[in-house]
């Protein structure tokens, strides 16, 4: 999630009443609240690098208190004033807590269960940057400005509130849980149109259903059979017919595909990708070469890639170049 909503949600956690906690406590929840995104500093070592890091330990339950801690500790020296550490800590842990349970909204996923498990879990209910959830906390920081902007012209002397932007922020979570929920209820349904179909008389092996941007009832649909993969746009509110499904084939197995899987260009992309979709073409540039393309359908299409990683080989089927890319 970006960190707009993330840096809302622990605002209005704060003047939900988390601010009564300690001292200084909203910005400690919305420090907190943004912290474990401290891993895009992985960035600077290139795509690959910041794939392997991304969403992975910083976003762990294990980590959770630790950062917590840290919240809590630069709050500290940076304001130079004491702290009710118990409720600090407690709000610092609720804002780390926000963060993580947006993430796995969306189509991307936590590692949530590191050192246990590498297993990328994911609710595919939302989009990384959700337009509705902004919407939702926008109007919650608005509706307390322009009541006790009219508030102050209607009492005597425009005396302030001590509980500014309390009930905008109740509201405003209400809302954005009520919405969460929905959009549950929503992806479910989609999940349940595209398993009881068939595919070119072929029974899914699995499907996805991500998030459109701006439509709840739009979802993109992906399912995987045996020989193909189906792009089955979803619209809820119509009929679904997965004859309009897009087919894209799994290329045969080659020596040029094996060879490329073991570069940590594709390594990467294959640890994280869910739904890979590999694609082999003869390289204009290398005599008898190859061009081998892997990208996740999650993301983009083969027509406009977001995750994927690309090798060539020359004529005797050895690498000579492969990178990873994203966006």
């Amino acid at each position: 999630m970006d960190n707009l909503t993330h840096s809302l949600v622990g605002l209005f956690l704060s003047r939900a009443g988390v601010n009564r906690w300690s001292p200084r406590a909203t910005a400690i929840v919305v420090l907190a609240a943004n912290l474990p995104d401290v891993d895009v500093v992985s960035a600077m070592g290139g795509a690959p690098g910041y794939l392997h890091w991304h969403r992975a330990w910083t976003h762990s339950l294990l980590a959770m208190p630790l950062e917590a801690l840290v919240a809590v500790a630069l709050v500290r020296v940076a304001f130079r004033m004491p702290l009710r550490w118990r409720g600090a800590l407690a709000a610092a842990l609720l804002g780390v807590g926000s963060h993580v349970l947006l993430d796995l909204t969306n189509a991307y996923g936590v590692r949530v269960l590191l050192p246990f498990s590498s297993e990328w879990i994911r609710w595919d209910i939302a989009s990384i940057v959700d337009p509705w959830m902004l919407t939702i906390l926008l109007l919650g920081i608005l509706g307390p400005f322009l009541s006790r902007l009219v508030g102050s012209e209607i009492s005597l002397g425009g005396a302030r509130t001590r509980n500014y932007g309390r009930g905008g922020a109740v509201f405003a979570l209400s809302v954005l849980t009520m919405y969460v929920g929905g959009r549950a209820a929503l992806h479910a349904r989609a999940v349940s149109t595209l398993e009881s179909r068939l595919y070119g008389g072929a029974a899914p092996l699995r499907v996805a259903a991500c998030p459109a941007p701006m439509n709840p009832m739009r979802w993109n649909g992906i399912v995987e059979t045996d020989g193909f993969y189906a792009l089955a746009p979803v619209d809820l509110l119509r009929e679904f017919d997965p004859d309009r499904s897009r087919i894209l084939e799994k290329p045969d197995p080659s020596p040029a595909l094996e060879r490329a899987r073991t570069t940590p260009a594709f390594r990467e992309l294959l640890r994280f990708a869910q739904y890979p979709m590999w694609r082999v073409w003869p390289d204009e540039k290398i005599e008898n070469g190859t061009h081998v393309e892997a990208m996740d359908l999650r993301f983009g299409s083969p027509v406009s890639p977001a995750f994927f990683a690309r090798a060539r080989l020359d004529g005797n089927g050895k690498v000579v170049e492969s990178s990873f890319h994203f966006w």
